[in-house]
Parts: C-alpha cells; sequence; structure tokens
C-alpha cells in the first residue's frame, strides 16, 4: 500500500468541508490561464444540475508558482453563478485549493488524483467527477453528463466520449483504445481522457488495491483506473462531452515521459490480469449517455516526416533491443518498414528544396510525402502484432514492462506517420473509421494472443 498520508492542512480542509455528496476535482500544475474557465464551469454545473447536493470543487495542485491555487481561490464566488444561472442551491459551495503530496517520493497526475481520492472518501461523496485543467471547451453541462450516471444510473466509472481532432489523442488511438477493447471486451473510446466521473465504491476499490507504482502516480493513473474498473466488473458507461478543446501537442515533437509510464502500466495491467481477458472474445459498445453532439475540434499540425525519421533513427539503436521483445517475423518486417521509414523521409525532404527537414512546415513537409504515400503503410495487423508480443513479453518476465514501453517508442511513431499520411485528406469521421478498423484488427488477432500466452505464458 503506497504511503501517501493526507498532511495536516490537507485534514483541516477536510474538517472545514465536513462532508459532501458531490465532489469535483481538478488536478493543476502550472494552469494559472485555463483553470479558472474551468472552475467557473464546474461551479455552474454543481447549482445548475445538483442543487439539492452538498458540493465540493477541490484544486489538487503540483506546486505551482504561477498562482494556480490562487485562481481557483479568487475565480468568482457561487453566489455569482446562483445568480447568473437563476437558482438557489440548498447548500453552499465550497472550493479548496491544495499542494497534494508526493506518494512514495513520487509526485505527479497520479499522485495529484489519490489526494482526490482520499478527500472524497473522507468527506463521504457519493460521485467524484475529475476533469482536466487546461480545458477549453468545458462547459456547465460536462458535470451533469459525469456525474448523472453514477447519482441517476447506478454505474460506477463514466469514461469521457470526445469529438477529437483526427490527429489528436494518438497513444488512445493506436494502443489504449484497440487493446483495452480487444483484451476485455469494451468499447471505451476514451480509456484515458482525463474527465471522468466515479462512484464512492469505485474510490474506495482503488484505495484498496496494491498495485500503485509509481507509473501509476505520474501518467499512468488513467489507463489504471479504466482497466481497474473494467476487470473489477464495476459498472462502466460513457459520457457524450463534444469536442475536447485542450493544448494537444504533436506527438513527434513532445512524446516525453507520457507514452512510457502509460504504456508500461498497460503492459503490467494486461500481464497481471490475464485470468479477465484470455476468455472474452470479441468486444460490445458500453452504453453512452448523454445527447449526440456534432462538433469539430480545432486543428492539429503534426510533423510526418519528423516521425518517420524517429522510427528509422530508432532502428539503428534498437534493432537487437526490438528482436528480443518481438516475435522474429514480426521484427524483420518492423526493421524493413523503419528503413523504407528512412529512405521516404531523406527523398520527400529532398522534393521539398529547401535543405534539411527541419526548414519545412509539418504541413509542407506532409504534402512532400504526400505523393510517396503508396510506398509505406504501416499496416493494422502487423501494429496488433508488435504489441500482442510486448504483452507476452511482459507477461514472461525478465524485462520491465517500463524498458519495453521505451523500446516501442519509435516504433510507435512510425505508426502515427503512418496514420497521419492514410488519413491527410480524410474528414474527422473518415479518419474514426480508420480507427475502428485497427481495433478490429486488435480482435481479430487476439486468438493468437491467447494462443501464444497460454503456451510461452501459462494459462
Amino acid at each position: 500500500m503506497p504511503q501517501s498520508a493526507l498532511t495536516p492542512a490537507i485534514r483541516e480542509e477536510i474538517a472545514r468541508v465536513g462532508s459532501a455528496d458531490i465532489m469535483v476535482g481538478i488536478p493543476s500544475y502550472r494552469n494559472a490561464t485555463t483553470i479558472g474557465h474551468v472552475v467557473r464551469a464546474a461551479q455552474a454545473g454543481l447549482v445548475q444540475y445538483f442543487p439539492d447536493l452538498r458540493p465540493v470543487v477541490v484544486n489538487s495542485d503540483g506546486g505551482s508558482a504561477d498562482g494556480t491555487g490562487r485562481v481557483v481561490v479568487e475565480t468568482e464566488p457561487p453566489d455569482y453563478v446562483e445568480r447568473i444561472l437563476l437558482v438557489r442551491p440548498q447548500n453552499r459551495l465550497t472550493r479548496v485549493s491544495l499542494t497534494y503530496p508526493d506518494v512514495d517520493g513520487v509526485a505527479g497526475k497520479g499522485a495529484a488524483l489519490r489526494t482526490l481520492f482520499l478527500m472524497a472518501q473522507e468527506l463521504g461523496v457519493q460521485a467524484l467527477v475529475v476533469v482536466d485543467s487546461d480545458l477549453r471547451s468545458i462547459v456547465p453541462e460536462w458535470i451533469e453528463l459525469l456525474a448523472g450516471p453514477v447519482l441517476k444510473g447506478g454505474y460506477d466509472f463514466v469514461a469521457p466520449q470526445y469529438a477529437r481532432h483526427k490527429w489528436d489523442g494518438t497513444i488512445t488511438n493506436t494502443v489504449t483504445y484497440p487493446l483495452t477493447r480487444a483484451l476485455y471486451g469494451l468499447r471505451i473510446r476514451q480509456p484515458i481522457g482525463g474527465d471522468f466521473g466515479v462512484s464512492g465504491d469505485l474510490v474506495a476499490a482503488y484505495l484498496e488495491r496494491d498495485d500503485w507504482d509509481d507509473d501509476v502516480s505520474r501518467f499512468g493513473i488513467d489507463i489504471w483506473m479504466t482497466t481497474a474498473a473494467v476487470a473489477g466488473g464495476f459498472a462502466v458507461c460513457e459520457a457524450r462531452l463534444g469536442a475536447k478543446v485542450h493544448d494537444p501537442k504533436d506527438p513527434g515533437a513532445d512524446l516525453g515521459p507520457m507514452f512510457r509510464q502509460v504504456v508500461a502500466t498497460a503492459l503490467r495491467l494486461a500481464a497481471g490480469n490475464a485470468e479477465r481477458w484470455l476468455d472474452v472474445a470479441g468486444s460490445r459498445p458500453v452504453p453512452a449517455y448523454g445527447f449526440e453532439r456534432i462538433a469539430e475540434p480545432p486543428p492539429l499540425a503534426v510533423d510526418t516526416l519528423r516521425l518517420l525519421g524517429s522510427f528509422h533513427d530508432g532502428s539503428h539503436a534498437l534493432a537487437d533491443t526490438w528482436r528480443s521483445m518481438l516475435a522474429p517475423g514480426t521484427a524483420d518486417e518492423v526493421l524493413a518498414l523503419a528503413a523504407e521509414a528512412g529512405r521516404l523521409s531523406d527523398a520527400a525532404d529532398a522534393r521539398g528544396g529547401h535543405g534539411a527537414a527541419e526548414s519545412h512546415s509539418p504541413e509542407s513537409r506532409t504534402e512532400a510525402l504526400a505523393d510517396l504515400v503508396a510506398a509505406f503503410s504501416f499496416p493494422d495487423d502487423l501494429w496488433a502484432r508488435v504489441v500482442y508480443d510486448l504483452v507476452v513479453t511482459a507477461g514472461k518476465g525478465g524485462t520491465a514492462p517500463d524498458a519495453l514501453a521505451a523500446a516501442l517508442a519509435p516504433i510507435y511513431l512510425g505508426r502515427v506517420g503512418s496514420l497521419v499520411v492514410e488519413t491527410r485528406r480524410m474528414t474527422g469521421e473518415e479518419a474514426e473509421e480508420r480507427i475502428e478498423a485497427q481495433a478490429r484488427a486488435f480482435e481479430r488477432l487476439k486468438p493468437t494472443l491467447v494462443q501464444r500466452w497460454r503456451n510461452e505464458v501459462g494459462a
């Protein structure tokens, strides 16, 4: 059990609040420019949709020096929200901003959420809603959409369903969505969405688990929560939230630690929950709450040539590692694709006529590659085999999931590059079908994963 004792200051806040029926938690770090809007929407949602419940908004901050906590406390008071909504709640709305403690010396999003879980348990809340602190698209209705299924429908975990740009959320699109769907048989489209609702019972279950590691204290928290809910047999649904507008990033320019922490956690969970997925075949949609929305998310530029170049460069340093973690045939195909990616990246850059690849905009570099697309494609089946090989390797032990995730990163960039090129002229709806086709490939190949697992790891 990780050590994350609530500080005396946090316990004072709990004593001040006393108890609550519904809580909105906002983890943050240096989000002073965006968190005010999130707090206003949360306050308005609580007042408008749950006027009879005892509410609290809690900001769990990582020690920001930019005044994030001050913004939370000074955002328009609840009585202002009541006047603009013409709703008079029965209970006073309380706002709290606190600095969360580390979990066993580790700080991060998961540590921030653990403090929110502990506070929710201490306050006895029936429903906890968590929303990201950089949201620009949140509206008061999000609070009802994420808490309503818990309070009205008896659900324990409410995952978000967003309209996102076709190139936003590439870790979700290529890894966590198809893997979660194929393993556990539930089509949870955003298993690491960041905005969610949970019941008090599920909060208690999270706090009782003994597999809270360093990655879960960081960005591994979202896939850990989703998997724990699904594998634990809790009632799961989705909420239609419309477009998600936040601070998306080019996956090739800013991969950072998030990929490793998310993928390593997913591999650990897959290896540890084999009894929950070995006999699962096919998949089914989960119930969706809220009205279907037509929304167009903002554009996102992705540098395709950087992605393919990183895939190729990774093959030089990691060829032996790839051969050790992938089946022989899979490794051969991946290395051949990496070589092809390098040739195409060089050729497309030369066609740009402006020297080094870094001199071109992402858009012009993608178009420079456009007429070469037929020569490069990372097949769905191959990508599914790559991910499944890592699940088996993780199950055998010997190689830490963190190391497997780090070695997978360049291959992932090649896969993302292929999808970007393939979908560059597709609508969002067409690109979504492309992601669905990939997910169906994971399901189609799952019997090979099951067979390998039983033969090489054990039932």
